[in-house]
């Protein structure tokens, strides 16, 4: 019994790795039409029935493009790089990730996101760079430097954005001033009347670079009115809770802010529980303004922060991998608003 050519072409690739020649016979196409095809390209008319045949025929066989080949092809990757240190990563950090990948997805890009522990700026740049993507989205986790940005720009990165507190030379600076966290919530506590601030300092590995800005902002809004500001550490774990709670009353303070939402509840909860009262001893204020902040009694006062969204992220990723002869723009982002709940 004669084969047909779909049968034909399935049993040719039954043991070996399916290639675009495959495609190209099953589909009975040219190779240039299944490259349109599968590489999303607009500049080629191909016909809806035509671009369908070749999907199909390529599904049918477990083709799919070859990442390595097209970005030799190309002059360069569609991955655009993420990277991840060890920022311990929270409800509204979740989110915008979350949203800048669809978005970039949605671009025909390719998101991959690279875990950074133990690497510092430069030799961050240096790992990244071995992948050859198109852009870099780093979201202040690791401080590039000037170099760094150099170096990923040799590696053929088109884009190099960074999202943080500080601007970087070379690259496209999204900044985010997180003193600005810091003294709104300082000037909401002096608005209620208290003048002995605490304000907590996580001890997780990674915080300290926006940590050390929003203490830095609280004692700019604090100290000139009067205030007395002090800094107290403290571990995202119950026990350190518990612990701090038991001595509050010999640290004096009236008010504290504590870093964000989730350690403000795990704060809250630990005085609560030591007898100590929200907000009639003790003010206590967050920020990034999450759900559970609502549903806790008394209501989590906290500050909103308002955060570039990942659609304008990828967007900006796409202009520049497209541009990239433009001169590097700093975007100064962060706005910050107090919103007064019943712990305050």
């Amino acid at each position: 019994m004669s084969q047909t050519p779909r049968q034909s072409a399935a049993r040719s690739v039954e043991r070996s790795v399916p290639t675009s020649a495959d495609v190209a016979r099953l589909a009975g196409v040219s190779r240039a039409t299944v490259s349109y095809v599968l590489n999303n390209t607009s500049a080629v008319r191909i016909s809806e029935p035509t671009r369908r045949r070749v999907r199909e025929a390529a599904e049918e066989l477990g083709y799919v493009p070859h990442a390595a080949a097209r970005s030799l092809r190309a002059g360069h990757t569609r991955m655009v790089l993420l990277p991840t240190g060890q920022v311990p990563v929270g409800p509204l950090y979740s989110r915008f990730l979350n949203e800048i990948q669809w978005a970039l997805r949605r671009l025909d890009y390719t998101v991959v996101q690279y875990g950074s522990m133990g690497l510092d700026g430069d030799t961050a740049a240096r790992a990244w760079a071995e992948l050859r993507p198109v852009a870099v989205v780093s979201l202040g986790e690791i401080a590039l430097t000037p170099h760094g940005v150099e170096v990923l720009k040799r590696s053929g990165a088109k884009a190099v954005i960074t999202l943080g507190p500080r601007h970087v030379e070379g690259a496209h600076s999204l900044v985010m001033d997180q003193r600005e966290v810091g003294a709104r919530a300082a000037e909401h506590l002096l608005e209620r009347g208290r003048r002995r601030i605490a304000v907590i300092m996580p001890e997780e590995p990674g915080l300290d670079l926006f940590s050390e800005a929003r203490l830095a902002g609280v004692r700019q809004a604090a100290e000139p009115a009067g205030a007395t500001v002090r800094a107290v550490p403290l571990a995202y774990e119950e026990g350190a809770a518990e612990a701090l709670a038991a001595r509050w009353r010999e640290l004096g303070a009236d008010a504290v802010y504590a870093y964000n939402d989730e350690y403000a509840m795990l704060l809250m909860r630990a005085l609560q529980d030591a007898g100590i009262g929200v907000p009639d001893e003790t003010a206590v204020i967050g920020a990034d303004d999450l759900l559970l902040g609502r549903l806790l009694r008394p209501r989590l006062s906290t500050v909103r922060m308002d955060l570039v969204t990942g659609q304008y992220l990828a967007e900006l990723v796409d202009r520049v991998v497209r541009e990239p002869g433009g001169a590097p723009e700093r975007h100064d982002l962060m706005g910050a608003t107090v919103v007064r709940r019943e712990s305050t």
